[in-house]
């Protein structure tokens, strides 16, 4: 059954006023399931729905081919139908809308559940033009199988069930498997020696807190507070709950009591999330923000922007700071943030949609560069099992900037180096630097190198639900065309 655009339009939204889910046209009672879609009709029935919500909410809507191949496999398809980046020909293209066989593994991913060991790690070559591969932990979650077995930051690996990580086998060896036994090794005068210390671990699924660590330091009678933020995640199911924002809010409240008067953000392994999660961490930070203030605004593409305009007015298009008790911007000029190239989307909002207010350093590395924010689009019906992600809208702050498409470079650049410190240890290299900054002397010396020599590969937070995640919530809409 073909239905209208503003039809389909009522009905996507009025789903996502139940959740962040958009549904299509209901075309039968069969159920499509990702494992059966290997015949053109099946295919074609799965690619119908894919074309039809793409061609309402997609960003580059416009730029979609006008005959795609529907005989094809949906996520070959999908990507056929994508405004596909390209630095020479399409430099304002998409980098980052995905599909997944399976939408309520990818709905669980954005809320932070996942089959995981509970650690994140960076793969490095071993050495330059080699082809064995190592895999250095970037943080553990408290509780998680990996923690539980004695992992810890900056622990390397280098042989996964026997077999030594290579260029070939790194990602079936890490990614694949739900049972771990891991080999160790060490950094001794700035090479690596392997060692016989294993650590065995089993996946399970997690759910992760995206507040992993905070703390207030006292420097040279400046009192710092300090929050390690993992993932912009309103509660355990997602947008349906505020548990995780309320946690935020009383770190902050804290932070307050205490007299905090300096911030460090540390978002370095924070890939993005809920938008909401993201105003709810600037609103306790900005200066002089309140609910009236704007604290970025969304362009949509040109087919639903009209329709929205009618329904809701230039208000659904903006969205403002919150007023909050917590909010400590009164006590403070400025903001550290520090970052890597696993900063990104949602993170990056909070850097873009500070600045019009108060100063905000950067100190690391360069962003990832994603100035443009998605919704869940899966099948409500049952009917089909996939789930993607499209990109939406294109984020601006209040003075109209939105030009981080390449990320945003460190003010402070500061390298992790490949003898990784705990989190939230005044020695360790971007919080010293921080502390630094803020009180013109360092609080202990730096007990690492300042480079890290190893080529990087790619990082276990790029498939943290795709990496670079600025997800709209929209729960609160009903149209009624």
């Amino acid at each position: 059954m073909k239905i209208s655009t503003q039809s389909n339009l009522a009905r996507w939204f009025l789903v996502l006023s139940a959740g962040v889910m958009v549904s299509a046209c209901n075309r039968g009672s069969e159920v499509v399931a990702p494992q059966d879609t290997t015949s053109p009709s099946e295919n074609q029935t799965v690619n119908e729905w894919i074309l039809e919500n793409m061609k309402e909410v997609y960003y580059w809507n416009d730029k979609i081919p006008s005959n795609p191949d529907l005989t094809l496999s949906p996520d070959a398809f999908f990507e056929s139908i994508l405004y596909s980046y390209d630095a020479s020909v399409r430099p304002d293209g998409d980098r980052f809308s995905w599909i997944e066989e399976d939408g309520a593994a990818l709905s669980a991913s954005l809320s932070g559940e996942t089959t995981t060991t509970g650690m994140e790690f960076t793969l490095y070559l071993r050495a330059q033009n080699s082809e064995e591969v190592i895999a250095q932990v970037l943080y553990v979650l408290p509780g998680s199988p990996a923690d539980k077995a004695g992992l810890k930051r900056g622990d390397i690996i280098y042989q996964v069930n026997g077999q030594r990580l290579n260029r070939s086998n790194y990602s079936s060896l890490l990614f694949d498997p739900t049972r771990f036994t891991f080999k160790l090794a060490q950094v001794s005068n700035q090479a690596l020696v392997d060692t016989d210390e294993t650590r065995t671990v089993t996946a399970t699924v997690f759910q992760e807190d995206p507040v992993l660590l905070d703390s207030v330091y006292t420097v040279n009678g400046r009192t710092v507070g300090y929050l390690v933020y993992n993932q912009f995640n309103p509660a355990p199911n997602g947008s349906n709950g505020d548990e995780y924002d309320q946690k935020v809010d009383a770190v902050f409240n804290e932070f307050k009591a205490k007299g905090v008067n300096e911030l460090v953000l540390d978002l370095r392994y924070n890939p993005g999330g809920y938008t909401s999660s993201s105003a709810n961490l600037a609103s306790l930070i900005g200066k002089g923000i309140d609910n009236s203030k704007v604290y970025f605004r969304e362009e949509w593409n040109q087919t639903l922007t009209p329709l929205l305009q009618q329904e809701y007015g230039d208000a659904f298009f903006v969205q403002r700071f919150v007023t909050k008790s917590q909010n400590i911007g009164s006590s403070l000029n400025r903001v550290f943030v520090l970052t890597t190239g696993h900063t990104a989307s949602a993170s990056e909002l909070v850097i873009n949609g500070l600045r019009p207010y108060m100063t905000v350093t950067t100190i690391g590395e360069t962003t990832y560069g994603k100035n443009v924010g998605s919704i869940t689009i899966t099948d409500d019906t049952g009917r089909i099992k996939w789930g993607m992600q499209p990109i939406v809208f294109k984020s601006f702050n209040s003075l109209g900037q939105s030009d981080y498409s390449a990320g945003f470079k460190p003010d402070i650049e500061v390298e992790e180096p490949i003898n990784l410190l705990p989190l939230g240890d005044v020695r360790e290299a971007l919080l010293n630097e921080a502390l630094f900054r803020i009180t013109g002397s360092r609080p202990a010396r730096r007990a690492v190198a300042e480079t890290n020599p190893l080529p990087a590969l790619t990082s276990s937070i790029e498939r943290k639900a795709a990496g670079g995640r600025m997800v709209k919530a929209l729960k609160t809409l009903k149209l009624n065309f």
